[in-house]
C-alpha cells in the first residue's frame, strides 16, 4: 500500500479489531502511512503499523505484535512513545482480558523459563551478562541497576541511588561487627556501602558472572575485600549463619513456584533472631509478568503481590515489621535511565545493533509507563524473626543520618 493512500476495507477491519482489543485507548492506528482509526480520535499520539505481517501479529495479541515489530522498526510510533503506552495500558486494563494466543505463549515461556538452578543461571546470563560497559553507558557511577530512593524530586541519580542504600540499612539497623548475607547482590555497591559505613561482613551472592567479577575489583579498589566477599553462585547455596538478610531485586527471578523454598533458606541463614529486608518489583494483584518482557528481556521474571510473597515469612512466623511502597521512586529512576539511554543509542547500536536499541528503549519506556499507571509497584519488606530484639519503637530511625548521604554525595560531585 502506498503512503497516503486510503485503508482497504480488510484493512480498516483489522485496525478496527486492534483498536478494540486495547481497550479503544485514545490513540489512532494507521496502515503504511495511509488514513488513521478512529478517525475522531481526540488523542495526539498515533501508531504506525508498515507491514501486513506486523498488522496480522497485532491482531493475534496487541501486546507480543506491538513489542516485536517495534524492535523491529515495523512500527512506528508518532508523539511521545511513555505516554502512547500509558495510556494504552490504562485501557488495556480495564479490558481485563487477554487473548488465547498471548495465554499459551505465556503458559510456555513459564515452563521453558522455569527458574530452577540451570534455568536461573541461564536467564540471568542473558540479561546481566550482556557487557559491562553497556550498563555503564546509562546506570549510575555505581552501577546500582533498581529502583532508587529520591529524597526530593530533584535530587540526581547519584545521590538517589546512595539515598536508597542508606534507606535500606537504616531499615536493618546495622551493627557494626554483624554479619549480613546479600542475595542477587548486582554489581556489588550495597554490599560495599554496608561494609564501609556500618562496619559489617559482608556475604554476597550473584550468579552473574560479569557483575561478580567487576563487584570483586571494586572491593580491591576500595579496601574492602576483607570484609565483603563476592560468591558467584545461587542463593539457594547461602551457607553459614547472619545476622541479617538483605534482597534487593532479586525476588523477580526467583519464580513463584520457590518462594517457600527461599523461606528455608532465610531461617537457615539468621534464624529465629535474625531480621532481614526484601526489595521487589510487584503488583497489586496476581498476574503474570509481561510475556513480551519475559520473551526479549527478562527471560523467568515473575513480579508478585504481596499476599503472595508471604509465603516466604509465613511458615516461618517471621514477622513484618514495615512494608513501603516506592512506585513513584522507580517511574523517576527509570526515567533517569531512560534519558542517558538515549544519549548514548549510537553506542548501544554499535555494539548490538539497531533492534536491539529500540527493544531496550521499549522495554524502558514501558517500564516507566507500568509504574506511572500503577500496573507496577516497588515494595520493600522488612522483617524479623520471633526472637530478634532488634525492632524499632518508632520510625524515626528511617530518617535520621541523612548527614552521612549529604557527606558522601559532596565527595562524589567532588572526585567527579
Amino acid at each position: 500500500m502506498q503512503a497516503g493512500l486510503a485503508a482497504s476495507p480488510f484493512e480498516k477491519l483489522l485496525l478496527q479489531k486492534i483498536h478494540r482489543s486495547i481497550g479503544q485507548a485514545p490513540i489512532r492506528l494507521g496502515f503504511s502511512g495511509g488514513e488513521f482509526l478512529p478517525s475522531d480520535c481526540a488523542g495526539t499520539e498515533s501508531v504506525v503499523i508498515h507491514d501486513l505481517r506486523a498488522l496480522a501479529r497485532m491482531v493475534l495479541d496487541p501486546e507480543l505484535g506491538f513489542g516485536d515489530a517495534y524492535a523491529q522498526g515495523r512500527i512506528e510510533v508518532k508523539g511521545d512513545l511513555v505516554h502512547t503506552l500509558e495510556v494504552v495500558f490504562r485501557a488495556m486494563h480495564k479490558v481485563g482480558k487477554r487473548s488465547w494466543y498471548y495465554r499459551l505463549f505465556s503458559g510456555w515461556l513459564q515452563r521453558v523459563q522455569a527458574n530452577t538452578l540451570d534455568g536461573s543461571a541461564s536467564n540471568i546470563h542473558s540479561h546481566y551478562d550482556l557487557n559491562e560497559e553497556f550498563y555503564k553507558l546509562w546506570l549510575d557511577s555505581r552501577l546500582v541497576y533498581t529502583c532508587a530512593y529520591f529524597p526530593t524530586p530533584s535530587a540526581t541519580l547519584e545521590e538517589s541511588q546512595l539515598a536508597k542504600m542508606e534507606h535500606v540499612c537504616r531499615k536493618v539497623r546495622l551493627q557494626p561487627g554483624e554479619k549480613v548475607v546479600d542475595a542477587g547482590c548486582g554489581w556489588g555497591a550495597l554490599a560495599l556501602h554496608m561494609a564501609r559505613h556500618y562496619g559489617v561482613s559482608v556475604k554476597a551472592f550473584n550468579i552473574s558472572r560479569e557483575q561478580i567479577q567487576y563487584a570483586r575489583r571494586q572491593a580491591a579498589r576500595e579496601g574492602l575485600a576483607g570484609q565483603v566477599e563476592f560468591i558467584e553462585d545461587d542463593y539457594r547455596n547461602i551457607s553459614g549463619r547472619f545476622d541479617a538478610f538483605v534482597s534487593v531485586g532479586m525476588l523477580e527471578h526467583v519464580g513463584r513456584e520457590h518462594y517457600s523454598e527461599l523461606g528455608k533458606i532465610i531461617h537457615r541463614a539468621i534464624g529465629d533472631s535474625g531480621r532481614g529486608l526484601i526489595h521487589f518489583i510487584g503488583r497489586n494483584r496476581p498476574e503474570p509478568f509481561s510475556a513480551w518482557i519475559r520473551k526479549r528481556i527478562f527471560p523467568g521474571a515473575y513480579c508478585p503481590a504481596l499476599r503472595e510473597a508471604m509465603d516466604i515469612f509465613e511458615p516461618h512466623e517471621y514477622a513484618v515489621l514495615d512494608v513501603e511502597n516506592l512506585r513513584l521512586h522507580y517511574a523517576k529512576t527509570l526515567e533517569h535511565w531512560l534519558a542517558r539511554y538515549e544519549r548514548s543509542v549510537e553506542r548501544v547500536s554499535a555494539l548490538f545493533g539497531p533492534e536491539f536499541v529500540r527493544a531496550w528503549r521499549l522495554y524502558l519506556a514501558g517500564s516507566i509507563a507500568s509504574f506511572r499507571t500503577g500496573l507496577l509497584q516497588l515494595f520493600q519488606i522488612v522483617f524479623a524473626g520471633s526472637a530478634c530484639q532488634q525492632i524499632p519503637w518508632t520510625r524515626a530511625h528511617l530518617y535520621a543520618g541523612e548527614e552521612r548521604v549529604e557527606k558522601e554525595c559532596r565527595w562524589t560531585r567532588a572526585a567527579s
